[in-house]
């Protein structure tokens, strides 16, 4: 009969080194070199820069991500069934990081079209990004599901990914502003163009750097045999997955939703423009990066807690919190610069930690997959996931676009009173609903701390019998 190992004294053994966890963490910061980037700036650049009307602006990203996102899921089941020398997911991230960066880049070459053409150019070159950013970050993702077999340690690297997120958001949201001006001078276009090329260099080069550190240590279950259909079937049959769908959707919405409109809401709601606020930067490029410090921050408290509390519990209380943060938007005068950087960073902090928690959960619904089915499609739940956050991002900028529009906002004019309610509800209320959203979708998830252990233990006996 095989000898029971105790859960500490497996995850004891199952520990990442320092190395590999910055160097998985790294893959997320040259995923957000451009994600954060799109949430941030694309819905700014096409309609302030590149002068594409927001309604048009808001259809375009409806379709186009909505194509996208149903990308996802094939994305996952090839990698699900792709047998090479580096496993099934690293690969992606050696063959698919230039094309990644060039395809990124393309979106702000910005040649010199007429309004049509500028359409189509957006549309072309935003549908083959987001190609290519499903090829490299689907595979990315499902490497977090078999760094490890122990869900402790996947947490740990779950933190030092969205420490590396949040870092690389924090470079987008400091540096593109004044990098923009520097480089481009009163040119944006130009600006931009230089600005978003040294940023793909960097992606490159920090994907090659995950694929060189990292290795795949769970494997599906032996004999388990591949069959799309059971396997598509077990997915809406995993309760605890459709649930992180629906947290995962909501998030992505109220986060990308209100990133989007911040840009316009310090210049037209607050007014303050271009002018500085500390060194070389201004108000918005302030209000941006000390939100994405505030998240790493909250990420790295995020190490001292998740031993003592459950990862639910944790998420749940620390999302409502970030809602009631963004309520408090719509009320605090848009004069009021100071009071703004308090609530918000407190609403950052908060929300930094529950975007680990939630992807370290993923690691453990496909051992819950494994667990109650027998199969496990570590590459399919995870680019399920990806279509949920994708779904969520056509919400956001779809609807930026047409809530924007509808209020009768015009770029780069003087703002009417309806189109300044407008931004203003897109920069609080509406985003707070969507975090509400989150929470009660928490509130629902099955899998706490004892039944994940549960799980673990069941899965380590089978494969010592095995």
């Amino acid at each position: 009969m095989p000898q029971e190992t105790s859960p500490r004294r497996r995850e004891n053994g199952d520990k990442l080194s320092f190395l590999e966890n910055l160097g998985f963490g790294l893959g997320d910061m040259a995923s957000n070199l451009f994600f954060q980037t799109f949430s941030i700036f694309l819905f700014y650049y096409y309609t302030d820069v590149f002068g594409i009307a927001p309604a048009v602006v808001g259809t375009m990203f409806f379709v186009v991500r909505f194509f996208d996102a149903a990308n996802d899921p094939i994305m996952g089941v090839i990698a699900d069934r792709t047998q090479t020398r580096w496993g099934k997911y690293r690969p992606y991230l050696l063959w698919m990081a230039i094309p990644y960066g060039f395809c990124g880049y393309l979106i702000f070459a910005n040649p010199d079209l007429g309004p049509t053409g500028k359409i189509v150019y957006a549309t072309a070159t935003y549908v083959l990004m987001l190609v290519a950013y499903t090829a490299i970050n689907v595979p990315y993702s499902s490497l977090m599901g078999v760094i490890s077999p122990s869900s402790q340690a996947r947490t740990l690297a779950s933190t030092y990914r969205f420490v590396c997120a949040f870092g690389g958001g924090l470079l987008i949201s400091l540096l593109v502003r004044p990098l923009v001006k520097e480089l481009g001078g009163d040119d944006e276009v130009a600006g931009f163009q230089y600005t978003m090329a040294i940023f793909a260099g960097l992606s490159i080069l920090l994907f090659w750097t995950t694929f060189a550190t990292t290795k795949e240590r769970v494997q599906p279950p032996k004999g388990q045999v591949n069959n799309i259909r059971g396997e598509i079937g077990e997915l809406f049959r995993n309760k605890p997955w459709i649930i992180l769908f629906v947290a995962a959707m909501f998030s992505t919405t109220f986060i990308i939703m209100r990133n989007s409109v911040t840009i316009h809401y310090f210049k037209y709601v607050a007014g303050t423009g271009d002018d500085l606020f500390i060194w070389i930067f201004d108000k918005s490029t302030f209000f941006l990066s000390s939100s994405m410090f505030m998240m790493m921050m909250g990420v790295l408290a995020m190490g001292f807690v998740v031993r003592r509390f459950d990862k639910r519990t944790l998420s749940i209380v620390l999302t409502f919190t970030t809602a009631a943060c963004l309520v408090a938007f719509y009320f605090i005068p848009a004069s009021n610069y100071g009071l703004m950087l308090a609530v918000n960073a407190l609403a950052a902090f908060t929300m930094g930690p529950t975007s680990a928690l939630v992807w370290a959960m993923y690691g453990d619904v496909a051992d819950y997959g494994e667990y109650t089915f027998g199969r496990r499609s570590t590459g399919l739940i995870h680019s399920a996931t990806l279509f949920a956050l994708k779904t969520g991002s056509m919400i956001a900028g779809t609807l930026a676009g047409w809530v924007l529009g509808s209020f009768g906002f015009v770029a780069n004019e003087q703002q009417s009173e309806s189109s300044l309610l407008g931004i203003s509800l897109m920069f609080s209320v509406i985003p707070a609903l969507f975090a509400v959203g989150k929470g009660i979708a928490l509130v629902c998830y099955p899998l706490n701390r004892a039944k994940v252990a549960e799980i673990e233990i069941a899965l380590a006996e089978r494969k010592t019998l095995a």
